[in-house]
């Protein structure tokens, strides 16, 4: 039932719609030397919520872009002239610009080590589904934080490197034996390290040592 204004009174102000509060979009470098890709991978991602703040044909390109926008994560091509992906990962990681996904037809080991060596946190192999861009995106910033804090534990870039084999190695064996996901494995670790008052270098080493141990 609606109740009458009376005489002499503003009428009432109307409700204002409840809004929610929503993570804030995330931002996109993408990087390939082939213009329909690139606007294919860049329609996938809108589509699916991201916003592309930069668009590169060449390794070099992609790298200054970084360095400007400071996205919040970069997807790159692996072969791209200039420079390729691998090398624009190695330096993104050396200056703890973004984390990256690497794009590439090629599924061999030699490339899979050579990016990790650079700090690759992901990679899609071509061709893939929209579906594969939010798993792998939340892969690379989840490890790139990761790797953050391992930076306040270790000094040099192969420290950090050799730290973060270290703790993903001990995260396997913890999802292994315990059932656990990764980010639940990473956890563990990490409380570990604050309440031994250990770097999780120290804890994943031990995890590694006590696995050894077990199954000789």
């Amino acid at each position: 039932m609606v109740c009458p204004v009376p005489p002499g009174l503003p009428p009432p102000t109307p409700a204002r719609p409840v809004t929610y509060n929503q993570m804030p979009t995330m931002r996109v470098l993408i990087a390939d030397d082939d213009p329909i890709i690139r606007l294919d991978l860049k329609q996938m991602l809108e589509n699916l919520g991201y916003e592309v703040v930069a668009e590169a044909g060449d390794g070099q390109q992609a790298l200054t872009m970084a360095r400007e926008l400071k996205p919040d994560i970069c997807i790159l091509d692996v072969k791209m002239p200039h420079m390729d992906g691998i090398e624009v990962v190695k330096v993104l990681t050396e200056e703890t610009i973004a984390p990256a996904i690497l794009l590439t037809a090629y599924s061999d080991q030699e490339l899979v080590d050579r990016a990790k060596d650079a700090g690759v946190f992901a990679y899609l192999v071509k061709p893939f589904k929209p579906s594969d861009l939010p798993p792998a995106i939340e892969i690379a910033r989840s490890r790139y934080e990761q790797n953050i804090r391992l930076s306040t534990e270790v000094g040099s870039l192969s420290e950090r490197l050799e730290a973060r084999k270290l703790v993903d190695r001990a995260k396997g064996i913890l999802m292994d034996q315990q059932k656990l996901s990764e980010a639940e494995a990473y956890r563990r670790i990490q409380q570990q390290s604050m309440n031994l008052r250990k770097t999780m270098r120290e804890v994943a080493e031990a995890v590694i040592l006590a696995n050894s141990v077990s199954s000789a």
